[in-house]
């Protein structure tokens, strides 16, 4: 079975050495109030910031890095109960630390097996840093969806992850880079960027988040284009190894009493 195969990076002895554990932010859906998702952020477990825990990253440690964050965004979500309500969990994973999907899967469908995690409620979300083999990346998405998990690509707009993925493989999720989003309210270009992307998007089936919002006047733009999914320090910022549950009857009064004030 392809399940049972083995590639090099699971027989790597490599370690990732920094102990690490997740904060949480919610991405909220703002018709509802509901938190649609809890995004896991790797932290260092002393309180070190992604960017430091990061600095540990190498080429010899990717594999057991992607695998401990996998693992540990699952346990600790169950943990939190976020697994129980219905909640999605989204995990960032390295296209580039894996080397057979079906091979490379084996940890995390065995973290949610054992904390009882629907396959369906977990979203992995990807942004291409580097450029990747097109072919492997494929057959990556096209594994995990076969599977049941969701699949999403990250900060688009920003990376190499563009268009022509899009015309190959269209994910669950696309989140808008937060570059785009930041003072939208003031940037005719960006509003106009940002507008047609929402259309392709919604035409090609595929659903859009804005991350990156922390003001009410960019909030005000995309509730105006009818986007439904946002992130951003506006509305919460990542809680460590907690999950953050944001008031939304008393926050959206805030955000609504700050643009007509």
């Amino acid at each position: 079975m392809a399940s049972e195969a083995v590639c090099g990076g699971c027989l790597d002895g490599n370690k990732f050495s920094l102990p690490i554990t997740m904060a949480f932010q919610p991405i909220i859906d703002t018709t509802t109030g509901k938190v649609f998702a809890q995004e896991a952020l790797v932290r260092g477990r002393s309180g070190e910031s992604a960017f430091e825990v990061l600095r540990h990253l190498s080429d010899e440690n990717r594999y057991a890095f992607d695998q401990l964050c996998r693992v540990t965004a699952i346990d600790l979500a169950s943990d939190l109960g976020l697994a129980r309500d219905g909640t999605m969990l989204s995990i960032n994973f390295l296209p580039n630390a894996v080397y057979e999907p079906n091979a490379c899967i084996r940890k995390t469908l065995s973290a949610a097996k054992r904390a009882n995690f629907p396959l369906e409620s977990i979203i992995f979300e990807f942004t291409e840093v580097e450029r990747l083999d097109t072919a492997h990346l494929l057959n990556i998405l096209t594994t995990y969806r076969s599977m049941g998990f969701k699949t999403a690509i990250d900060d688009f707009g920003a990376g190499y992850a563009g268009l022509g993925l899009l015309s190959s493989f269209q994910p669950d999720i696309v989140k808008l880079d937060m570059d785009l989003i930041r003072g939208i309210d003031a940037d005719p270009v960006r509003r106009v960027i940002v507008r047609n992307t929402l259309k392709m998007l919604t035409e090609l089936g595929i659903r859009p988040i804005c991350e990156g919002i922390e003001t009410a006047r960019e909030f005000e733009v995309l509730r105006d284009f009818g986007v439904e999914l946002m992130q951003g320090y506006l509305l919460s910022k990542p809680a460590l190894a907690s999950l953050a549950r944001p008031d939304w009857p008393r926050l959206h009064g805030e955000i609504l009493s700050t643009l007509n004030g």
